[in-house]
């Protein structure tokens, strides 16, 4: 019935709006891009877009849609939405299965399920095709195996503790392949494995035995989540193998590897006249750039960066020293190998690469300054750089140097220094663009001071199949794309000058002080969704969760006054074992995010908000079994389950799309930081 029941609160009119709402206008769309198998760039793993995708190839989408405006009629949205919420669905059986692992009665079991359909932010995320609910899902599935975990505690290496304990390192690895806030549910899940590790220690138990222990928990709970990460990337690199949006977040020997890309098909080996663009193999740095700015100090000569996009003013000639056989086409073409000194000419200023000890870089002062300055044919031992080759990342043995897929160094001549780029942004003057300088402290093999010529053109040399010479390492590809991630997840941060109704501050959660409009346009006839929790069941749990460590220490302060709270048999330890999970979760997937720096929303309290609704009815189950009988325990009950009702009513309108005027709803604004009839940020 808790399933049902919980199904109706998700699918009712799930199809009602007709347009693209939210985040379905980014996730529908990486899910096409799976359709038609077109690489992407997001900042989260892709587990959960995946699944995404999988529901559009289900639905007959030919990944064609954009996901912006209203859905047209080849595409069946309100399956995909479907879809989608039948992992929300999932989560009432996982919270009533979890409470009975925690050993609550029944009826408090029946009371956390309750809590969890009846709540208004978590039953309105699920109706949208959005990366919250998988996440949700694994999270409860995370919870639910550790609590049975610690259920089978006196079972150890029986069949049903393995179970257990496999199926809590699965769910751990599917939650951090869906979003990285996964990782919080495997840090409660290493710290409550820590403390059990540590009770044996007091327990004196065997070596043996001990030994048993910590290997299965690092198979079950480090291997077994680590594969199954790393397996949703193997997947994703071989569904996305054609050239898309995302290619330039990752390393030129990637993208030339993707069907269809543009650098898979040039010239192999670079020669001397050959027109190239240089990438720095540092990540966030670009490509080498100059332009007719000069800077504002030091030398005053012609600005030397890297630029992260593709510009005509990222092309250089490569030539002998002072240009020597430059343009000459009677000549077989001459290729650059590892110890040549070349020449870099800037193609559209006609400037040389330079550097030079007597002006400092203008951030980075130990390293020397790299301009652009002089002439092809200047006899100028500063324009002079050696090619050092340190890698191969082609089927290639010789010392030559190849384009994407050789990474080597340019050495200045002059002063042993590297010509480097290490992400250091210059100041206005510089467009934020990337410091180049020359480094003598940078070791060869510094990601700063590699570089890779990422494209080749040569009219003399025919174009090759580079995808056929590229030697492709998926820890290579995994461990690039996941720094990528990690890269474009820092860039997240909010403007506060333009701060507006979506955004919200981690400390406001708790106590729903800023609900958010799911859609930007208010006015009536619209169908709008406004992402309010119960705020009964959010302002409740808020105050569970700081009650806790209170009774806690009460409960120790007694003990040190040998006052000591009466338990019966087994009950404080009962007690113990469902509230540090309960309490430790909704903390480690709460307190983070005031260390994040990125963008925030209120549906980022939804992980801890299942923890805290399901300590609410651990407590109120805790206090009914201590001070009431049982038909008041039974009443009590009923009284919680039919007020939550009444107030997911009171905002279901809201839940499930409201098409009227807004000023009829006026009444439901319950504090006045909600934006529900008029917007704090309206100017």
């Amino acid at each position: 019935m808790l399933t049902l029941l919980c199904a109706f609160t998700r699918l009712y009119q799930i199809g009602k709006r007709a347009v693209v709402t939210w985040d379905e206008s980014h996730f529908g769309k990486f899910g096409a891009y799976y359709v038609n198998r077109t690489f992407y760039h997001d900042v989260h793993p892709p587990l959960a877009k995946m699944l995404i995708g999988l529901s559009e190839f289900l639905s007959g989408h030919n990944g064609t849609f954009g996901f912006k405006g209203s859905y047209p009629s080849y595409v069946n949205y309100k399956f995909m939405r479907q879809f989608t919420a039948m992992f929300g669905i999932g989560l009432a059986p996982l919270a009533y299965l979890t409470c009975h692992q925690l050993n609550m009665q029944r009826q408090a079991c029946v009371l956390a399920a309750l809590f969890v359909i009846l709540d208004n932010c978590l039953c309105v995320m699920s109706r949208f095709v959005l990366l919250d609910e998988p996440l949700l899902f694994f999270t409860a599935a995370s919870l639910c195996s550790v609590a049975g975990l610690q259920n089978s505690w006196n079972r150890a290496f029986s069949q049903v503790w393995w179970r257990w304990l496999l199926l809590t390192g699965v769910s751990l690895g599917l939650v951090a392949s869906c979003k990285w806030v996964g990782f919080l549910t495997i840090a409660l899940v290493g710290i409550y494995t820590m403390g059990e590790l540590f009770t044996m220690y007091t327990c004196r138990f065997d070596i043996g035995s001990a030994a048993r222990h910590f290997v299965a928990r690092v198979v079950c709970l480090i291997a077994v989540p680590l594969v199954i990460y790393a397996a949703c990337f193997k997947i994703h690199f071989m569904v996305l193998n054609r050239s898309g949006p995302g290619d330039s977040r990752m390393s030129p020997a990637f993208q030339a590897s993707l069907k269809g890309s543009p650098l898979g098909s040039q010239p192999f080996t670079v020669a001397y006249s050959s027109q190239i663009t240089l990438r720095s193999m540092h990540t966030g740095s670009g490509l080498l750039h100059s332009h007719a700015h000069r800077f504002p100090e030091g030398s005053r000569q012609q600005q030397i960066t890297c630029y992260g996009h593709s510009d005509s003013n990222n092309d250089w000639i490569i030539t002998r020293p002072r240009g020597e056989g430059y343009n000459r086409t009677d000549d077989p073409p001459s290729f650059v190998r590892h110890g040549d000194i070349v020449n870099l000419m800037h193609r559209k200023t006609k400037s040389m690469l330079h550097a030079h000890r007597k002006f400092p870089a203008p951030v980075t002062a130990r390293d020397f300054e790299v301009t652009a300055y002089g002439q092809l044919g200047w006899k100028d031992k500063n324009n002079d750089w050696r090619i050092e080759v340190v890698s191969e990342r082609s089927i290639a043995t010789n010392n030559e140097l190849h384009a994407i897929t050789t990474q080597f160094n340019l050495r200045h001549v002059a002063t042993n220094c590297l010509l480097s780029a290490a992400a250091v942004k210059l100041p206005g003057w510089g467009f934020g663009q990337t410091e180049v300088s020359c480094s003598r402290h940078n070791a060869p093999g510094s990601a700063a001071s590699l570089w890779v010529v990422e494209k080749h053109v040569n009219s003399q040399l025919p174009k090759n199949n580079l995808r056929a010479m590229i030697k492709r390492s998926f820890v290579r590809d995994f461990v690039e794309l996941n720094l990528a991630m990690a890269r474009s997840n820092n860039a997240l941060i909010p403007d506060r000058d333009k701060y507006n109704h979506l955004e919200s501050d981690a400390w406001t959660w708790p106590f729903l002080i800023y609900p958010m409009r799911m859609l930007g346009s208010w006015k009536e006839g619209d169908i709008k969704y406004y992402e309010v929790g119960n705020p009964i069941l959010w302002w409740s749990s808020t105050f569970c969760c700081a009650l806790l460590p209170v009774q806690l220490l009460l409960y120790l302060a007694r003990k040190q006054h040998k006052r000591p709270a009466k338990w019966a048999p087994g009950e404080a330890l009962h007690y113990w074992n469902g509230a540090k999970l309960l309490w430790g979760g909704w903390l480690l997937h709460y307190l983070p995010f005031f260390l994040f720096s990125r963008v925030l929303y209120i549906h980022h309290y939804l992980p801890a908000l299942y923890f805290a609704l399901l300590l609410l009815a651990f407590e109120i189950d805790y206090f009914c079994q201590r001070i009431l009988s049982g038909r008041m325990q039974n009443a009590v009950t009923t009284a919680w389950a039919l007020t939550a009702l009444a107030v997911f009513c009171w905002f279901a309108p809201l839940t499930f799309g409201y098409s009227g005027p807004i000023e009829q709803l006026k009444h439901r604004q319950w504090l006045p930081s909600w934006n529900l009839y008029t917007d704090r940020f309206a100017t």
